[in-house]
């Protein structure tokens, strides 16, 4: 049976910082909103990988018990969005 390609551990946190990434660009070419809502997504993002991901394949998004992770991500990223979409 083929061994299937395992990436290191951090690739969930550098996906989730790309996206932020991305948002903090739009945010500096004037385009406030959408970067905020990139920001918001990222952590919305990050929220979904911690959910999903095992321990050891969380890498750095694993900062607490999963249940609290999950919910900061989700809570912040949530806040986030509505404060980009309705401001």
């Amino acid at each position: 049976m083929p061994s299937r390609l395992r990436l290191p551990a951090e690739t969930p946190a550098a996906v989730v910082l790309a996206i932020a990434a991305i948002g903090l660009l739009r945010v500096a070419t004037a385009n406030w909103r959408e970067g905020a809502v990139l920001l918001g997504g990222s952590l919305l993002v990050g929220a979904v990988l911690r959910a999903v991901l095992p321990l050891e394949r969380a890498g750095m998004l694993a900062i607490r018990s999963r249940v609290i992770d999950v919910l900061s991500y989700t809570g912040l990223g949530l806040a986030v969005v509505l404060l980009a979409l309705t401001s």
